[in-house]
């Protein structure tokens, strides 16, 4: 499953339109492949010193997608290719042939 993340704060514009935009992209999804959670800057120190001047910010399995403006193209690009990589087999382990 792939997990989006907003990091955002109350009343912030920006961040409304990033949630709208997030809420269509994944409900293109089929239910169940994206875990949406949403942090305040407002609620944590650490976040707020790492990201008070970029929110909205959109983390896709922790990792930076976007700030300040989402693209929904672009967000499902992203998401469509976070999904396959999540489903990709892993490699079979390798192992040694006795000598």
């Amino acid at each position: 499953m792939t997990t989006l993340t907003i990091v955002s704060k109350p009343d912030c514009h920006l961040c409304d339109v990033a949630r709208e935009i997030v809420d269509a992209v994944v409900a293109e999804r089929p239910d169940g492949e994206v875990e949406v959670r949403e942090l305040s800057i407002l609620d944590d120190a650490a976040l707020y010193e790492q990201w008070w001047e970029k929110i909205p910010v959109v983390l896709i399995d922790d990792r930076l997608h976007a700030h300040w403006r989402v693209s929904a193209d672009r967000l499902r690009s992203a998401l469509a290719d976070s999904v396959t990589t999540d489903a990709a087999p892993a490699a079979p382990a390798r192992t040694e042939e006795p000598a």
